[in-house]
């Protein structure tokens, strides 16, 4: 029997500025191996969460602990790697300086050469870090968030900026150092990110939590199927017929979500049989989360 504590343990956590609650009570124990995603509008309370994790921020009450420690202390740190959001570093120092100072926190950190490698830095190592590209600075920040050996990674939108290559090729890398038993928290806006990655999926809303499971169990969430089509029918009009619970215009298109697919495509045909470019298909995590995250859990 595993004795080891959470990788990450929430208990009634919440977090306020002021005023405003970011995190309303929020509870949760993440175990094992994997990549979890944290996943949210702007203003979720994502980005909060990871800097509390981090000792960043201090929590307003309740309890959090990483790999059974409090956040931002040294054993806490050790483990921990991170890239966050809105980071930068030092502008005359190269890459390799970069990661050779990186390395020096850590007790048993990959060597500087290795790091290099698993990254596919070769071609810009020696560049310093002003002259680098938004990409390449990317790939350098996802460098040095590795470069400790750590078993807990925090990435915060790391593929932002990167070309399409690139991200792929970092999402080989995460999957990779999940494989080898590390945890890494990832948030994202690129809902395709989140489920190719993913093991397990948090949908945060306004501060609290509408959903934790697999990306499979997530879409189960959301019954129904999703019918695609232009038609001249109103937003007002489509949203009365039958089995229909939800109508997004996505450009010239409607997207309408339907409990019933065979009822709601009748009554739709009878009322406009110029309809076109009609598709039906299970939802997709898009469709998911956009229910969720609007409180939407039918």
């Amino acid at each position: 029997m595993d004795n080891s504590p959470p990788i990450l343990l929430a208990q009634d956590l919440k977090k306020s500025y002021g005023p405003v609650a970011a995190i309303k009570g929020i509870n949760f124990s993440l175990q094992g191996a994997g990549v979890f995603a944290i996943l949210g509008q702007n203003g979720a309370g994502k980005t909060s969460l990871i800097k509390c994790a981090l000792g960043l921020e201090k929590v307003s009450s309740g309890n959090l602990q990483v790999i059974g420690h409090p956040p931002g202390s040294l054993q806490a740190k050790r483990q921990v790697g991170v890239i966050l959001q809105d980071s930068d570093l030092p502008d005359l120092l190269t890459v390799r300086e970069q990661i050779t100072l990186f390395a020096s926190y850590y007790p048993k950190p990959f060597s500087v050469q290795q790091t290099i490698d698993m990254c596919e830095l070769q071609t810009f190592a020696d560049k310093r870090y002003k002259k680098l590209s938004g990409g390449q600075k990317r790939r350098a920040q996802f460098a040095l968030a590795i470069v400790g050996n750590p078993q807990l990674i925090f990435l915060d939108e790391p593929t932002t900026g990167l070309d399409i290559e690139a991200r792929r090729n970092m999402w080989a890398i995460i999957r990779q150092f999940a494989e080898q038993g590390k945890t890494i928290v990832l948030t994202t806006h690129y809902l395709e990110e989140a489920e190719n990655l993913a093991d397990r999926i948090m949908i945060m809303n306004s501060g609290v939590i509408v959903a934790n499971a697999s990306p499979n169990d997530i879409k189960k969430q959301t019954t129904g199927s999703v019918i695609r089509c232009e038609t001249q029918i109103s937003v007002d009009v489509l949203q009365t017929i039958s089995g229909v619970s939800s109508v997004v215009n996505a450009g010239r298109f409607s997207e309408i979500r339907s409990a019933d697919v065979n009822q709601s495509l009748k009554e739709m045909l009878n009322l406009d049989p110029q309809l076109s470019d009609l598709t039906v298909a299970q939802p997709k995590l898009e469709d998911v989360f956009s229910a969720l995250s609007q409180g939407d859990q039918a």
